[in-house]
Parts: structure tokens; sequence; C-alpha cells
């Protein structure tokens, strides 16, 4: 393979981003990476006037799973829902990794954004992540919204397009919009972006196969997956609201998102799709002011903006 090309700002920040990104991670090495700090939902929110709360809910087996719900201070509501499955490769993070487009979601639109903590593999192996994640959503709906979208990235991507396939195939909750950012849909790691983005990055293939791994046990692979736990899997993606999706082209995302807007499209469903030229996965939360994150999340904003235009 040859040598991966990136963007040359994102390029300059590999060097500082070693041991600090899951680049092939181990099944002995996931504590060490679940340690690492991340900014806390006070210093996201920053001063803004926004409120959390936490709820605690029923999981997957009636077992306890919290919730927490994002708002404006004022109360102001537009009747937006905004429901987020976090990143981590379903391994790691929590509830609070990267909500900040969740708080500017919530001050720009007046939505109510709810932020799901789903238990994570490999202590709570598939299908507990998804199926956790499809009990947040029920939730979630019953607020009671006239617009409900679905948001996550990278394993929380993957957990979001899971649980609307849920919804999708189970007669509800009604989703608006699903939008899926860096997503790990495939566990089986066959696409050439999949094998080539080995030892290099921020989330390589090693670290891939480490956490579906720990999700899926040994069926991952094997004709024995759902399309719920590995929504690349899915042989039928009619049915499903508008779809954003996006990845890095340097990454190991890359192939199986382009492949799932595609089935979307094939499928007669509406579909939007971004590959960012020499953008690594996650750029666009580890490197904010990089020139090509600021276009990304141009092109997020205002696809979910003319989402929001329709007619409810």
């Amino acid at each position: 393979m040859a040598e991966p090309v990136y963007d040359p700002e994102l390029a300059a920040l590999l060097p500082a981003l070693a041991g600090r990104v899951p680049v092939g991670m181990t099944a002995e090495q996931l504590g060490r990476y679940r340690a690492l700090p991340f900014p806390s939902i006070e210093e996201q929110i920053g001063g803004r006037p926004v409120t959390w709360t936490d709820h605690t809910i029923p999981g997957y087996g009636g077992a306890d799973i919290t919730v927490s719900v994002l708002e404006r201070a004022d109360g102001r509501r537009s009747g937006l829902g905004i429901y987020h499955a976090h990143g981590g490769g379903m391994v790691m993070g929590d509830r609070f990794a990267s909500v900040h487009p969740l708080i500017e979601w919530v001050l720009e639109h007046d939505a109510v954004a709810v932020t799901v903590e789903y238990r994570r593999a490999p202590e709570h192996p598939d299908p507990v992540p998804v199926e956790d994640c499809y009990a947040g959503l029920k939730w979630t709906a019953a607020l009671g919204f006239d617009r409900l979208v679905v948001f996550g990235g990278s394993g929380g991507a993957g957990l979001a397009a899971g649980a609307t396939l849920l919804a999708r195939d189970r007669g509800g909750p009604a989703v608006t919009g699903l939008l899926l950012q860096c997503p790990m849909l495939d566990d089986r790691n066959e696409t050439g972006s999949a094998r080539e983005y080995d030892g290099v990055g921020v989330w390589d293939r090693t670290s891939n196969l480490t956490a579906w791994t720990m999700v899926l046990g040994d069926r991952r692979g094997t004709g024995d997956v759902s399309p719920y736990a590995a929504p690349a899997r899915a042989t039928d993606l009619s049915g499903l609201p508008p779809v954003f999706v996006d990845a890095g082209a340097a990454e190991v995302f890359r192939d199986e998102a382009v492949a799932f807007a595609s089935a979307v499209w094939a499928a007669g469903g509406e579909a939007e799709l971004h590959v960012w030229g020499g953008a690594f996965h996650g750029f666009h939360d580890i490197a904010p002011e990089s020139a090509v994150a600021k276009a990304c999340v141009a092109a997020r904003e205002s696809w979910l903006r003319r989402l929001l235009a329709r007619p409810a």
C-alpha cells in the first residue's frame, strides 16, 4: 500500500497525537485508552445558557441505564429533539464525549438533546449496546417532539444507524433524520480502506478489529452478525429517513461510509455523502480549527438546516 496522504494541517498534528489515540490498540490496552481525559460536560458548555439533567431509564433486559437531557436554560423549545450515541468504538467513551454539537444545536435550534450512556463492550457485548440505544431512543421519542434527529459519530454512528434500523423494523419511533459522522458500520474489515490504514492515523485496522471482537466475540466476520449490530450487513436500507454520512478520505471507515450511502440510494432513499480529502478519523473533533474541519462542520450544519426547513 502507498503511504497515506494527509491534509497538511492534519498531518502536522499526528506526531503529538501518538499514544493519545487508539492506533494498534489491543484488548490489554483498553484500560489505558479508557482512562485518557476528555473535556467534561461543564467544560463543553462553558458557561453558555444550557442545562443538563440525568434520568435513569430501563435499558436492554430491564437494566438501569442513564440518559442526560440538554436544553436551554430559559426553557425555550422548538419541538426538535436530537438523540445522541457517543463514539469510542463501542468500547470507550461516555455519554458526554464530544457533545459540543448538541450544545450548539440546543442554542441555535432551541432543540432538546438526549445523550445515552449505553453499556459498552466487552463487559456488555452485542446486542446490549445497540439495544440500550434503541431503549433510549424510545424514551426520547416519548418526550414528544415534532421532529427527532438521531446523531452519532464513529462507534456511536454505527449504533445510531442500528437503532434507527430497529425503529424501522419494530414500527417506531419515527425518525426525521439520521446524521452519521465517520461511522463504524462493518465488522468484516474487508474494504480497501479497512486494509490500508493500519498502524497510522487515529483509529486503525488493528484497533477496529480489537473493538469489533469485543462487541461480537467469535461471531465477528462470520455470517452470524445482525444488521443492527453492524449496519453494513443490512441488505435493505429502504424506509430510512434522510441520511447524512461523512468520513475522512484517509481513514479505515471511508469505504464503508461510501457503501452505506450508496446502499441507501440503491434502496430509493435519500442520502448526502461527504468524503473529506486527506482527513483522518475524527478530524472534525481533533482539529476543529483546520480548514477541512470547518468545511466538514459547515456541510453538516447546512444539511441539518435544510432538513429542518422542510414541513414537519
